[in-house]
């Protein structure tokens, strides 16, 4: 469902019902990114799935061809095959997912990272400790939102923001191996991402 507040249009994302813009400029990129589909993740505790947080992934605009290719194969055939989320982070291209509530999204991606790094460099040790800091030691109000911009597969914006689109960046993360990591936890686990049924109608 689309609405429009001020001059501003945004998507809900059905399950949480959180609205993301769809269209965003962020700082350290160079164009307007397009919002390219939303989703959510989910835990389960004692049998029951519980929604954690809600995102929303955005690409430039020259990215939606790649996806386009995709479409007409169905949404589990899409999450079975991982070449649609590869292609679109090899990109040399900004994409960015916006993840909202932020404290729910740092205890999920903290179980969920480091295994994924399997042979870590200290320099990759030290750029996780940079990432833990952003998140470690800040109130996070319901709501805050977390932007996670790749500019290329070896360097990560980060910006965090309790009211809207951020105006400055929190840090840069210059890691292939983390920001890989990171890509994977969150285009995998937000396996409801409504682009996937999109593709796939």
């Amino acid at each position: 469902m689309q609405v429009e507040i001020g001059s501003a249009e945004y998507t809900q994302e059905p399950a949480t019902k959180e609205r993301f813009q769809t269209s965003l400029s962020l700082p350290g990129c160079s164009t307007s990114l397009s919002l390219l589909g939303t989703g959510y993740t989910e835990k389960v505790f004692a049998v029951i799935g519980v929604k954690v947080y809600a995102a929303g992934i955005y690409v430039n605009p020259s990215i939606l061809t790649t996806v386009s290719t995709w479409k007409g194969q169905s949404a589990s055939e899409i999450q079975e095959n991982s070449a649609l989320f590869s292609s679109i982070f090899q990109a040399p291209l900004e994409k960015s997912l916006q993840i909202v509530d932020g404290k729910t999204f740092w205890d999920a991606l903290d179980e969920a990272i480091s295994p994924r790094i399997k042979e870590a460099t200290s320099g990759d040790k030290s750029v996780l400790s940079t990432f833990r800091s952003i998140f470690q030691g800040r109130p996070h109000k319901k709501g805050t939102s977390i932007f996670l911009t790749w500019l290329d597969p070896s360097k990560m914006l980060v910006c965090v923001s309790s009211d809207g689109t951020p105006s400055s960046l929190d840090a840069t993360i210059a890691s292939e191996n983390v920001s890989s990591a990171l890509f994977d936890v969150f285009s995998w686990r937000c396996s409801s991402f409504s682009f996937l049924e999109n593709l796939s109608s």
